[in-house]
């Protein structure tokens, strides 16, 4: 017996936009959810940008979004570091939404014995940044980090992303990070309690197996992947699990809405 899906929770990068342009039916599917009154969230493992930024960005290439219907790994970051401690301080290495989280869920920010150190993604990765976090880190400083993503996408080719620097300073420490972001499914369960959803009637909308719809599964949600992003027809079967339904885009979406 198929669920009856009330709300939606959907991956940016590869479902709706591909490098700043908005993918085919990404926008129809947006306006359908909105018009519909669907409760949604989109979803993302980038830490650099607040809510307000991608906002803007989905709007520059004709997809109109508000900023409280976006989710990233660093609000759900925050959101976890405030259940385990709130009112904590941390030493983050990262860019403006991971700073701004957590200084919005009440965090001190400081390199002087904090509580955690948190490990973003940022384009500027500093060596005197990576120290000092290692030697927090060796002083007792909890480890954790947004994401679990090696690579990030450029112009240019691949950049090294959270987990390639985690892994740098975890070799030199020996603590492993805990990861928030996708393929952990406490991202999908913050992300309903965000929108008071339940796992029942929710789906997971995205394009990568090894972190969209993991997370989903694990979370109790039905997946949908679509293949307008990384992962084609022929790498499902790599995986031992499946999404419930394979698409070629949002686009085959609109009418379900």
């Amino acid at each position: 017996m198929t669920r009856e899906i009330r709300s939606w929770l959907s991956d940016m990068d590869g479902v709706l936009v591909h490098e700043g342009t908005a993918l085919p039916g990404a926008a129809e599917f947006v306006t359908a959810l909105r018009d519909g009154d669907r409760p949604f969230l989109v979803l993302t493992n980038n830490s650099i940008f607040t809510p307000r930024d991608l906002a803007a960005r989905l709007r520059a290439s004709g997809i109109d979004i508000p900023e409280r219907a976006i989710w990233t790994s660093a609000l759900a970051t925050a959101q976890f570091l405030t259940d385990q401690m709130p009112g904590g301080s941390a030493y983050t290495i990262g860019e403006a939404g991971l700073t701004t989280a957590l200084y919005e869920a009440g965090y001190t920010l400081t390199s002087s014995s904090p509580d955690f150190v948190v490990l973003g993604e940022t384009r500027t990765y500093s060596f005197e940044a990576i120290t000092q976090a290692i030697r927090l880190i060796q002083g007792g400083a909890r480890f954790i980090a947004t994401n679990p993503d090696v690579t990030g996408p450029s112009a240019e080719g691949d950049l090294p992303a959270t987990g390639a620097v985690a892994a740098m300073i975890s070799a030199a420490t020996g603590r492993q990070p805990y990861f928030v972001g996708k393929p952990n499914p406490m991202m999908i369960r913050s992300a309903l309690n965000r929108i008071d959803a339940h796992s029942e009637t929710t789906v997971m909308v995205g394009d990568r197996m090894d972190t969209d719809v993991v997370a989903g599964i694990e979370a109790g949600l039905r997946t949908f992947l679509v293949l307008s992003g990384s992962t084609r027809r022929e790498d499902v079967e790599r995986f031992p699990f499946r999404p419930n339904e394979i698409l070629d885009s949002v686009a085959d979406l609109v009418a379900r809405v």
